[in-house]
């Protein structure tokens, strides 16, 4: 239980990415390229909780007694927050390439403040399901 909640806390990067987003064009373009390359990493971090979620989770549930429709729920939910964080990915190196090459993030920033938006709200949606897994 103490790794699944380690790596529910890796997720929670995804919580605060919206705001970022929303104000990095306010940024210098210095501070726009270590924002990014600061976003990308912790993407790749988040990517790495999310795994130890899969494995912890997967043992958890073999353990506890839960609905097919809460498991149903839950693992749709973890598969959006894969697939939005695998493909925000792309963005985010295009992202780096415009800004070190003075383009800015004009052409993407649509995308990251799409997808960051989406990883917000199924994180906040498996989190509240966790909670109250008797609701389903």
């Amino acid at each position: 239980m103490f790794l699944h909640i380690v790596g529910s806390l890796a997720l929670g990067f995804y919580l605060i990415l919206p705001l970022v987003f929303g104000k990095v064009a306010k940024l210098t373009p210095a501070a726009q390229e270590g924002t990014v390359a600061a976003v990308k990493t912790f993407n790749t971090y988040a990517q790495i909780g999310l795994v130890v979620q899969l494995l912890t989770g997967g043992y958890l549930m073999t353990k506890g007694e839960y609905s097919a429709a809460w498991m149903t729920v839950v693992v749709v939910l973890f598969l959006a927050i894969g697939a939005f964080s695998g493909i925000m990915g792309k963005p985010l190196r295009q992202a780096l390439d415009n800004l070190r090459n003075n383009k800015g993030i004009g052409e993407v920033s649509g995308k990251l403040r799409t997808f960051s938006t989406l990883l917000c709200v199924c994180v906040l949606l498996i989190s509240f399901f966790m909670v109250y897994r008797s609701i389903i």
